[in-house]
């Protein structure tokens, strides 16, 4: 007879735990760290942003993001349109696009996570390995040169960074050509010497095992900036130490712009990309993080 108050007591606390659980389900509330919403990511940088989502998904398994991967150019109107709110670009937007969500009162959140480099390989084969941007440049200007480019997307953020840099506002009628996607432009490169590719450099990490074969037969190019510009020096690869120095001369960063104006998953994913953890995640994909973590040293007595 005396276990049967503390049994009744057992059995209430039970239901009320029940219920309060069942409840916030139904009201299926999105948190920093739980939650379904889908994201807009350029193609170019698709790689790193879905290694960040993968380890995102193990810390917290309530968390479901969803990438959209397009070109730039096929995401901005998504972005816009008010469709989806939370946005990865290799760059800011510009004063054009934040009035779309400044006319609601809308807050922007802009943050870099990532500092990325626009490479250009060539087939293994080919003697020449060096080129410098005023080449590159002339050649999207229209002037004569004895290489073939390839991007790739003529909507890619990549092509837009290089036609803001070389001052055109589209493909000269030769010399200059696109594909669909970067995968594309690696494969053409492997099959021949005669262009050179020009795509972010997170494709062309061993983590693309799908082009393993292909990124084999590849290499990058040292690339020299213009007279008088960081990286006039010397040749320099867009290898991590060239990206973390600022030394390679196509540099961008990588934001993630969060437009939900809620403190929800947007917000989380966000400052999870920045914190130790997501930047971790960014040094080891050989890009350069947007702040070097210091390293702690366990010492055993």
């Amino acid at each position: 007879m005396k276990m049967k108050p503390v049994f009744y007591v057992c059995c209430l606390v039970f239901l009320f735990a029940c219920k309060g659980k069942r409840k916030d389900s139904a009201a299926g509330q999105e948190t920093r760290t739980s939650g379904s919403m889908k994201i807009l990511v350029d193609e170019s940088v698709a790689p790193i942003v879905q290694q960040q989502i993968d380890i995102f998904s193990l810390d917290y398994p309530n968390a479901h993001i969803i990438p959209v991967v397009r070109p730039e150019e096929k995401l901005l109107p998504a972005f816009l349109n008010d469709t989806i709110r939370v946005i990865v670009l290799p760059r800011l937007l510009t004063k054009e696009e934040e009035k779309y969500y400044q006319q609601r009162n809308i807050r922007i959140n802009s943050s870099r996570f990532a500092v990325d480099g626009i490479a250009l390989i060539t087939n293994k084969d080919n003697t020449d390995s060096t080129i410098t941007v005023k080449e590159l440049v002339d050649a999207l200007q229209g002037k004569a040169s004895n290489k073939k480019f390839v991007f790739d997307n003529v909507y890619s953020s990549t092509f837009q960074y290089l036609k803001t840099l070389a001052k055109v506002s589209q493909l000269p009628a030769s010399g200059v050509f696109a594909k669909e996607n970067s995968d594309q432009v690696i494969h053409l490169v492997s099959k021949n010497k005669d262009y050179i590719g020009i795509l972010g450099v997170n494709w062309l990490s061993d983590r693309n095992l799908k082009m393993k074969d292909a990124l084999s037969t590849v290499k990058l190019m040292g690339v020299k900036n213009f007279p008088g510009k960081v990286g006039d020096d010397q040749f320099y690869k867009p290898t991590q130490n060239n990206l973390i120095s600022g030394n390679y001369p196509l540099l961008r960063n990588v934001n993630i712009i969060d437009c939900e104006g809620t403190d929800g998953l947007g917000t989380g994913f966000a400052v999870w990309l920045r914190s130790q953890r997501g930047q971790l995640v960014v040094l080891k994909s050989n890009l350069a993080p947007h702040k070097m973590m210091p390293r702690v040293l366990n010492y055993e007595k």
